[in-house]
């Protein structure tokens, strides 16, 4: 009898490893308690498999030899709970995809810059050939390309969520950018939790795989000190010189990228994206190509050539003098520091959506400097406004992106910039934050 596999979930990830599951044989059940999106209940139909939508049918998911759930459920759901509960694995599809490919993967997390850096990365395989695949938290999902595609590489970007449901998996390279507090709200409000979650990118390493980590992130190297990592470990730094292989920032602001005594330089200039965050995301994609043997001069080309990602300090257009800049995806404070310190002209900042147990103590320094008006944008401002009340002279609030471009417009003047950088999850007001980056660019283009 076929091993009965069933999915919580029908997004992306969900319908991607029901897909697999078929395909492995598996007697695939999708269940999720809202509705189906018509474009993935099309994909169930076509490949008949069996899903339910409005509801979790407890008897029919108790069935299971194993659950692959959507990053979204909480493990805290109750009835994650209680499949656990009944010795039900619960597992995300990172894990169930991982299992059936022999592909090389390399596997990008951190509090921030994560997207940036997967891009980039894939960018430069891409470049030098290599039959690589994208996936995680980001693109087609990674279950639907190791049932349709065959690739030797996949560079994925993981989150503290797809990382919890992890367990047998490896990165056979494993990139950890940075830990910032974010979604504190998932890990019980522990700072500590979240970064155990995030270290995981390193689990199962043997000595023949890489770990490559900003060595200017004291969580990191607290982390590493406590929990030695096992395999060959490549630092990267902005601050200080690395001796070993790995990569820094010299005085006369040059890139070194130093992996298997053959050097690749380049000054900051010639990177394709400026700012201090993008050195550490140049040098974060450049040391795997180079572990990899890819040739320098493709990886000088990369770095020179990429377009950046969608949503991450986007410029969208001047109207009348105003700068608009669409970075929907900074939703933690990390980011929205690393945002507004890029800005160099008077900022409008629009804010706002979902708290995830800010602090923001941490950027009211940039806030005092940079900032002229605050917009919020969300159901729930009282701690936006509490926090900078009498610190910014004007604050709003709107309740969709139309107004807060109309807001932020009226107020603005020639030589401001006007900034969406959120801080927070968007689920109040759209579904995610592609949706609300999109929202702001048609406000901005229909000025």
């Amino acid at each position: 009898m076929n091993r009965k596999l069933v999915i919580l979930g029908s997004g992306e990830s969900g319908v991607g490893a029901a897909l697999l599951g078929k395909k492995k044989n598996y007697d695939v059940f999708v269940s999720d308690s809202e509705k189906i999106k018509e474009k993935y209940k099309t994909v169930l139909y076509e490949n008949e498999i069996a899903f339910e939508e409005g509801k979790h049918t407890p008897e029919l998911i108790f069935e299971a030899d194993e659950v692959v759930k959507s990053p979204g459920i909480p493990d805290k759901a109750s009835l994650v709970l209680e499949l656990r509960n009944r010795n039900i694995p619960v597992i995300s599809e990172i894990e169930f995809a991982g299992r059936h490919t022999k592909a090389k993967k390399i596997c990008i997390t951190g509090s921030n810059g994560k997207t940036t850096t997967t891009l980039w990365a894939y960018h430069i395989l891409k470049n030098a050939g290599l039959q690589v695949g994208l996936a995680g938290n980001i693109g087609k999902s990674f279950a639907l390309q190791v049932a349709t595609e065959n690739f030797d590489y996949y560079v994925l970007e993981l989150s503290s969520f797809q990382l919890d449901g992890m367990y047998d998996f490896k990165a056979e390279i494993a990139v950890l950018l940075n830990i910032t507090p974010d979604h504190l709200d998932r890990y019980e409000y522990k700072f500590e939790n979240y970064a155990a979650s995030k270290y995981k990118i390193i689990q199962n390493q043997t000595q023949q795989d890489a770990f490559v980590y900003c060595y200017d992130d004291e969580t990191i190297k607290k982390l590493m000190e406590a929990h030695p990592p096992v395999s060959a470990t490549y630092p990267f730094s902005i601050k200080e010189t690395i001796e070993c292989e790995g990569a820094f920032l010299d005085d006369e602001n040059q890139i070194n990228i130093n992996i298997k005594q053959n050097p690749l330089t380049m000054k900051i200039e010639q990177l394709a994206l400026q700012g201090k965050h993008n050195v550490y995301n140049a040098m974060a994609a450049a040391i795997p190509a180079r572990i990899l043997d890819i040739r320098k001069e493709t990886i000088r080309e990369s770095l020179e050539d990429f377009a950046g990602a969608e949503h991450r300090l986007e410029f969208v257009a001047t109207v009348h003098g105003i700068d608009f800049i669409n970075d929907s995806k900074a939703t933690n404070m990390n980011s929205v520091w690393y945002a507004l310190e890029s800005q160099t002209k008077p900022v409008i900042w629009i804010a706002g959506g979902v708290d995830k147990g800010n602090d923001y103590t941490e950027i009211m320094d940039l806030v005092k400097q940079k900032v002229k008006a605050i917009i919020c944008l969300g159901k729930d401002n009282t701690k936006i406004l509490k926090s900078f009340k009498g610190v910014v002279e004007r604050i709003v609030e709107t309740q969709s992106a139309a107004e807060a471009v109309a807001a932020a417009y009226s107020m603005g003047k020639k030589g401001d910039a006007v900034l969406l950088a959120p801080g927070c999850a968007s689920f109040d007001l759209f579904e995610n934050y592609e949706e609300r980056g999109m929202h702001f660019k048609a406000a901005v283009k229909a000025l």
